[in-house]
């Protein structure tokens, strides 16, 4: 006689007030993967669930797995009827459950050392990520060392690639970002002069604040908001794709071939694009002091190199190209760290912009106090 593969389920009553229950055929996942067989199963289990009375015998059963096992179980309410009848095979499917269900999951404990230890963590975090970019700046400093030594061989087309992603690609924005700032500038600068007659010093605080100050810093948000994140994604997929493991089993080098050619890229771009920030910012400011106060543009180009000294120009460059530099170095740091998954993909690309701008403005602050009497 051949053994009925379809799960099923005879409900009859029991003499001793209540529901005798028999279960035969195969219980396991092929067979109860067919949807009417198991519409029809799920509809006699819920009528079940509530009865406490009913006597269960599984003995007639075929074959049965887990699954099976785990669609009575959830039945009985994750516990064991008082009246069950199973099969000594049966026994250890059962047995397993009740023991992965008893298994106690450990409560993080509450006192008052709990916010000293996520302190704690955070510090030993800060620490690492500190001992890891100190790391990546050395491997850094290595690489252009062998790249002086050999330029021949050195990642040019890399380099070039990033120059252009980085800088070229980033000229539109910046402009756009420039023009605004210095016209806002202008606007606001020209209605506190006016009421104390100082109209013709607006080219010394528009030059001296953009060219200082707003121009490298507004550069240098805007590409770590745009490449910054960039570079810390494309390394992030990289791990993810296996990439970077790849490289090191081929014998290439990932400071040499994909951090050192970010690092000169930025490091190149960004005072190209701190110029060409200053630019648009004050020719924004032009065209509002024209309509604002009717300063025409010969006046404000003619009096802008007596009120702005060559040390400020030249310190707005520099702060471009230590601001590259940091910010292509955090942006690698993160993008090197993330793990072979999307969530930390996201995390990491989001937790590298913020450190970038955060670091930017630290950069600021103190190229402010050592810089503080020059070019005044």
């Amino acid at each position: 006689m051949p053994i009925s593969q379809e799960p099923t389920l005879t409900l009859s009553p029991d003499s001793k007030t209540g529901t005798a229950v028999s279960a035969s055929g195969t219980w396991q996942v092929h067979a109860l993967a067919q949807g009417e067989a198991m519409r029809t199963l799920e509809t006699q289990l819920k009528t079940l669930r509530n009865d406490a009375n009913a006597a269960w015998d599984l003995s007639g059963i075929d074959s049965m797995d887990h699954i099976g096992a785990q669609l009575f179980w959830n039945t009985w309410g994750k516990t064991r009827p008082t009246r069950l009848q199973l099969a000594p095979a049966q026994e250890e499917f059962f047995k397993r459950i009740e023991q992965a269900g008893n298994i106690e999951i450990p409560r993080p404990r509450s006192g008052r050392l709990s916010s000293v230890m996520v302190l704690g963590f955070k510090m030993l975090s800060f620490f690492e990520h500190m001992a890891g970019f100190t790391a990546l700046i050395g491997q850094v400093a290595q690489d252009l060392a062998r790249f002086a030594r050999h330029p021949l061989r050195g990642p040019w087309r890399e380099i070039s690639a990033n120059i252009f992603h980085a800088g070229f690609q980033a000229l539109g924005i910046t402009a756009l970002v420039g023009f605004l700032i210095g016209v806002v500038l202008s606007y606001l600068s020209a209605q506190q002069l006016r009421a104390f007659g100082g109209d013709i010093y607006l080219v010394n605080l528009l030059g001296m604040s953009v060219i200082r100050e707003l121009g490298p810093l507004l550069a240098a948000i805007l590409v770590a908001g745009r490449s910054g994140s960039s570079i810390t994604a494309q390394l992030g997929v990289m791990r993810v794709t296996e990439e970077l493991d790849a490289m090191l089993v081929m014998g290439i080098s990932h400071g040499f071939r994909l951090i050192m050619p970010k690092v000169l890229a930025l490091a190149i771009s960004m005072p190209l694009l701190v110029i060409w920030t200053d630019t648009a910012a004050l020719i924004g400011g032009m065209v509002a002091a024209k309509i604002e106060l009717n300063l025409s543009a010969r006046y404000f180009i003619q009096k802008l190199p007596d009120a702005v000294p060559l040390a400020n120009y030249l310190i707005g460059l520099g702060k471009g190209a230590v601001f590259g530099m940091l910010i292509a170095l955090v942006s690698c740091h993160f993008g090197l760290r993330i793990k072979a998954n999307t969530e930390s993909l996201g995390r990491g690309t989001t937790t590298a912009v913020v450190t970038a701008i955060t670091v930017v403005i630290l950069a600021d602050a103190v190229f402010a106090i050592v810089f503080n009497g020059v070019g005044y």
